[in-house]
């Protein structure tokens, strides 16, 4: 456990990209309900998870990351959870069988809903209000009113949090997950997308397997790991009194756990010496990520290990690395031989998509798809010159059949942005190019596999 941790002792340190509330008994009585209500998840997922993140930081697995840029209410819906959570399946399933490696899947669910912004304000004509911060802080509708930071808005989230949770379990232990039914995972809309036949090509194949399986004796529907699959969620722990809140001790170790999700992590933004985010997170047992961007120095880089993970526990620590197509094999490999240098266990993963925006002759904020590509094949560049293992990806993506993201095999195009852009924050991939990078990180991940077999050798 952290020495000289309190949950509450961020608050005598420098707090970036906090709202500011209006009324302070307010929140105190947000606070004070959702410290009442019971935890999202358990300090035993968390560990469960770690293990397994432990794994992959010794180059034996993959972590798979992805969810929504940011939640909101609007959009809250079974059909949109469930779509998804499928199409990170499809994702996984795809990796898998061409990397023989386990997949740790992660989604960006059940919490991610706070977002840092540039600017504190937004002016619209000659009205200027508070910016969007997320739905469990203000609105996104552009009125004095919406703009107003709600505490009880972190109580909704809550709600939202755990019927969405409710709902990955059952569809993860349920039965929905059984790669006997890997066929019917695919959307409707998919079936336009070369990626759909390649899809049901490794379903095909996936049966096969299976069959080959039961004609040898082992029946499929005893094997506890084809019926379902293990899967966790994350978010960015940015709204401090929320994660305060929903933070308990483990009634069998005596630890601190964030109780919101199993895994979080802290942004670019925040992630700097003195922040009040990382002392937050220094204290409590989940996996952490951290967001390393072009900014961030080697030197700082290590201080702010030895203080997130001081015993170096291996799954404890994931490296999310976001630098942008152009910047991430001049910038990344310093960051990496530092950490190898010291030898500090993480897990290396990819972020492609905050370091590739960009503004669209149409006026949408948009991620070209091959930045997003070229980013994760320097990403995977860079740890084959140094010799660590690739070991995630972190990517914004959707089941909706959306146009945020232009490129892909189903070519989006400038002009076709403004026909299916959903999102309330930043683009993400659809369901399509979500499946199509899965086969390129595939291929990459297949390839790193045989030159390692060929080094053995």
């Amino acid at each position: 456990m952290a020495q000289n941790w309190i949950p509450e002792g961020w608050k005598a340190h420098e707090a970036r990209h906090l709202p500011q509330y209006e009324d302070a008994a307010e929140l105190a009585a947000a606070e004070a309900t959702l410290a009442t209500y019971p935890p999202l998840v358990f300090a035993g997922e968390a560990r469960a998870l770690k293990a397994e993140l432990a794994e992959v930081a010794q180059g034996h697995g993959f972590l798979l990351q992805g969810g929504d840029c940011a939640e909101s209410f609007a959009e809250f819906h079974p059909n949109n959870i469930r779509d998804t959570f499928r199409v990170l399946l499809q994702m996984a399933v795809v990796m898998t069988f061409a990397s023989k490696r386990p997949l740790v899947k992660v989604g960006r669910m059940a919490g991610q809903f706070a977002k840092p912004r540039s600017s504190l304000t937004e002016t619209q004509g000659d009205v200027t209000l508070p910016s969007y911060l997320g739905d469990n802080i203000n609105g996104i509708e552009f009125d004095s009113e919406a703009r107003r930071n709600d505490p009880a808005r972190m109580v909704k989230a809550y709600s939202q949090a755990a019927a969405t949770l409710n709902l990955l379990r059952a569809f993860a232990g349920g039965g929905y997950a059984n790669l006997r039914q890997v066929h019917q995972w695919t959307l409707d809309f998919m079936g336009r997308t070369p990626w759909a036949d390649r899809f049901s090509d490794v379903a095909d194949r996936i049966g096969e397997a299976l069959d080959f399986m039961e004609a040898c004796g082992i029946d499929p529907a005893t094997v506890p790991q084809l019926q379902g699959t293990s899967f966790y969620t994350s978010h960015e722990a940015l709204l401090l009194p929320y994660e305060q809140a929903l933070t308990r001790r483990d009634s069998l170790t005596g630890d601190w756990y964030d109780c919101s999700a199993h895994m979080l992590w802290i942004g670019d933004r925040t992630r700097f010496e003195g922040s009040a985010h990382v002392e937050f997170l220094r204290g409590v047992g989940n996996p952490i990520g951290m967001k390393c961007g072009p900014t961030l120095e080697p030197d700082a880089l290590l201080r702010l290990l030895d203080t997130l993970n001081p015993a170096r526990e291996a799954g404890r620590i994931t490296l999310i690395g976001r630098f942008g197509h152009d910047k991430v094999e001049e910038g990344l490999p310093r960051l990496v031989r530092a950490v190898t240098r010291e030898g500090h266990p993480v897990v290396w993963s990819c972020d492609p998509m905050h370091g590739n925006v960009i503004k669209s002759g149409s006026g949408y904020k948009t991620r070209p798809f091959d930045r997003i590509l070229s980013e994760v094949k320097g990403f995977f560049a860079v740890h084959r010159a140094e010799g660590t293992h690739p070991g995630g990806i972190h990517i914004e993506m959707t089941g909706q059949d959306v146009t945020e993201c232009v490129g892909g095999a189903v070519a989006i195009t400038d002009d076709a942005l403004g026909d299916r852009y959903h999102t309330h924050c930043d683009p993400r991939l659809n369901a399509a190019q979500s499946l199509e990078l899965a086969f390129l990180l595939a291929e990459m991940l297949n390839q790193q596999a045989c030159e390692r077999q060929a080094d053995a050798a």
